[in-house]
């Protein structure tokens, strides 16, 4: 029996290094998404899934057909000059989402043993499988439709799904029992606050897309040689996402004194104060594109910070829910089932 009991702990603790790698290479996904529109290279492979019509991308300018500006000309934008870091950027992003779909098929054949045990660790696997299918089919049409706004923006959100799945089953599949020290009292409060931080959050992203989007049309009227002349140009949609930070950081202020009350729960604890730095420093880069003319390495970090936000922000929720019926805990340590 305990031979069984050690092969079982050793097989889950795989799993949850294999989940971890995979969440961790999503997130890598995300931050190279953001360098790809951060840089402008969301057509440096003008078709797809080849590049230039070759598997392995093109270094050098004789490496292309001789007729490449008729043939990918319409594509580029009016850019019919080939740039080789623009191509490998995007390249670049795309084997990177190969191998995020290789981890987490991984991660569903891995989920099986679960099976008998944990059948929502199964299905959340499965369904963060289908999820990133689905983004990757997506991506082929941003490039087909020459990077429209609708399908950028989509295929962001089907991004968040996947980590929200792959968040799911990270926390499913912990140890069956949580160790609970100190008192410990609840309300429906916490979890109500919890969503609307998710769907402040979720919306404040959405109005990130709105400002990019407006921030390209300056540039394809002023060009990259004006810089500090973007944010003086863009719209309403720039001020109302800049002034809607304000309303994210304080509900999560609100949330930061709600989760620390009740954050004596092992690795529950350090979520609050994360978040509250995180979400300080999503702000401290919007803050430092507006006045730094828009520096091309804080875009996507910007993004990803807003992503990491949401997701602990859904983890907290996780955890939340299956605590969601106890009132009081007496000071000894008690044994909560997940």
């Amino acid at each position: 029996m305990t031979s069984l009991a050690s092969l079982t702990d050793k097989r889950e603790q795989r799993f949850q290094n294999l989940l971890l790698l995979t969440i961790i290479l999503v997130y890598l996904l995300i931050l190279a998404g953001g360098i790809v529109r951060a840089t402008g290279s969301g057509m440096g492979c003008p078709d797809w899934p080849k590049c230039f019509g070759r598997w392995i991308p093109p270094t050098e300018f004789s490496q292309l057909p001789p007729n490449y500006q008729e043939i990918y000309g319409a594509k580029l934008k009016g850019e019919v000059e080939f740039n080789a870091v623009k191509t490998w950027i995007e390249y670049a992003n795309r084997l990177l989402g190969v191998l995020v779909g290789f981890s987490v098929f991984g991660t569903l054949l891995a989920s099986l043993t679960y099976w008998k045990s944990k059948k929502a660790v199964v299905l959340g696997s499965l369904v963060s499988f289908f999820l990133v299918g689905a983004n990757g089919w997506l991506g082929s049409r941003v490039v087909a439709t020459e990077l429209a706004q609708y399908m950028i923006t989509a295929h962001l959100l089907l991004a968040v799904l996947v980590v929200f799945a792959l968040l799911f089953v990270l926390v499913r599949s912990r140890k069956g029992y949580l160790p609970i020290k100190g008192q410990y009292s609840v309300g429906n409060g916490v979890r109500w606050l919890l969503i609307i931080a998710i769907s402040l959050t979720l919306t404040q992203i959405l109005l990130g897309t709105q400002v990019r989007t407006a921030l390209d049309a300056v540039i394809r009227g002023v060009g990259y040689t004006q810089r500090e002349t973007w944010i003086s140009q863009l719209g309403l949609e720039f001020y109302i996402h800049r002034s809607f930070s304000l309303a994210i950081l304080v509900i999560n202020l609100i949330l930061f004194y709600q989760l620390r009350k009740i954050g004596k729960v092992d690795w529950f604890r350090w979520i609050p104060s994360v978040l509250i730095a995180f979400i300080m420093l999503e702000i401290m880069t919007g803050v430092l594109m507006a006045y730094l003319s828009v520096p091309a390495l804080l875009q996507p970090i910007h993004l990803l910070l807003s992503i990491a936000v949401v997701g602990l922000q859904f983890v907290a929720l996780l955890l939340k829910e299956v605590r969601a019926n106890v009132r009081r805990v007496p000071e000894q340590s008690r044994l909560v089932k997940i």
